[in-house]
């Protein structure tokens, strides 16, 4: 058993939560992954180059800003970490880079991923328009609808993006399309997992990659405040890997709360929601063990939030343990709460959020915090893809 949070055991388990629980012919590329991922992730070459793109390509570190009108507004001390201002607008580029490298060293010259809101597939295109490399993405029809914009980043970065047309067509949907892919192409394919989700060792793969958020958090909350800890993190929840990014350096300080924002969509009784932490029972969704939102039966239910990045029925194994052994507190937020909320810091400090972000901005008024605590916001990604969303609902933000 692993005495600390960050670590799964060697078999891939957080807690009751994680595995690997994968098709017969998915064996070898898993047990490959297994293998040779933590070795490659420490090789001084994989380091170098991927520490000198982090800087040069993708824009880090990215700016702890410290929200004095937000600030006021909630009586404590706000500050967001600007994962918005990454290329391509969102944290999900500091995994796509890291898993491209990998993916190289692992000999493989095709790259797949699923993604719901775009942001991921966007950064999955832009990292293999950069190396090379053919990339298919897989999105759920609705969420294609709804993201339009990212459709067309990904195309013009020369990706092709083909739509998921069972279930809920979302990105529980696109994720299974994509697993499926893998299973017929697992020689010369990865699949490059957006999430801290999937089979082990790609939970803590991603987490890994995700990492140099708190680890520049810890720097910049030292240099801005002198001390390294804040007093709360707060961060958005669907799979969970902007959270799994901002958490983990702080996830063996117990004196630091840990805040995990999910959608409650339409609110937690309506039937329309994916608030997974209290919605869900511990089952096996793609690949791994995990709390999951189903029915007496074991069917998955098919979940809702206006939000396409956190629509998910799931969440990662970490954020389960967390929120089993009482390590983070989970927090609901829905479609208004969030809405409200990305009026409230475009007009306070001039950032539009991201719809998923604005759900972690939502929760800063159910923290409790004092003014002289020290809360940070990992502001996770930015709001030019929802703006067909935010115009659709503009009564409820002027």
């Amino acid at each position: 058993m692993s005495t600390s949070f960050q670590s799964p055991t060697p078999r891939g388990y957080y807690g009751e939560f994680g595995g690997a629980f994968v098709p017969e012919m998915l064996y070898p590329n898993v047990e490959e992954l297994q293998q040779r991922y933590l070795d490659i992730l420490a090789d001084a070459d994989f380091q170098a180059e991927f520490q000198q793109l982090l800087r040069d390509y993708v824009g880090r570190p990215t700016p702890l800003l410290e929200a004095r009108r937000l600030s006021a507004r909630y009586g404590t001390r706000v500050f967001l970490k600007r994962e918005d201002l990454c290329h391509t607008g969102a944290h999900k580029i500091n995994n796509t880079v890291g898993q491209i490298l990998l993916a190289k060293r692992l000999g493989k010259k095709r790259i797949i991923a699923e993604t719901g809101a775009g942001q991921h597939g966007v950064a999955t295109a832009t990292v293999c328009a950069l190396m090379g490399l053919p990339c298919v993405v897989y999105m759920g029809a609705v969420d294609m609808e709804r993201q339009r914009p990212n459709v067309a980043r990904m195309r013009l970065l020369g990706a092709e993006v083909r739509s998921a047309r069972s279930g809920s067509q979302t990105l529980k949907d696109a994720t299974n399309e994509a697993i499926r892919d893998w299973i017929a192409n697992p020689v010369d394919t990865h699949y490059i997992i957006g999430s801290v989700v999937g089979p082990h060792p790609y939970p803590d793969l991603v987490a890994r990659l995700q990492s140099v958020i708190s680890e520049e958090m810890r720097r910049q909350l030292l240099a801005q405040t002198g001390s390294e800890l804040p007093a709360y993190v707060v961060a958005c929840v669907g799979g969970g890997s902007n959270a799994a990014g901002a958490f983990y350096h702080f996830l063996d300080e117990p004196s630091v709360q840990l805040v995990a924002v999910e959608a409650a969509g339409r609110g937690l009784d309506s039937g329309h929601s994916a608030a997974t932490s209290v919605l869900g029972r511990p089952g096996i969704i793609h690949g791994s063990r995990t709390l999951l939102m189903q029915d007496e039966h074991g069917q998955i239910t098919e979940p809702y939030s206006l939000s396409a990045g956190l629509d998910y029925p799931g969440i990662g194994p970490l954020h389960a343990h967390l929120g089993a052994s009482g390590r983070a507190r989970f927090v609901s937020i829905t479609d208004d709460e969030a809405l409200t909320a990305v009026s409230e810091l475009s007009r306070l400090e001039g950032i539009i959020p991201a719809l998923e972000t604005a759900h972690a901005l939502a929760a800063l008024g159910q923290l409790g915090a004092g003014p002289e605590e020290v809360v940070v916001v990992n502001l996770s990604g930015r709001g030019d893809k929802d703006l067909e969303t935010y115009l659709n609902n503009l009564d409820k933000l002027l």
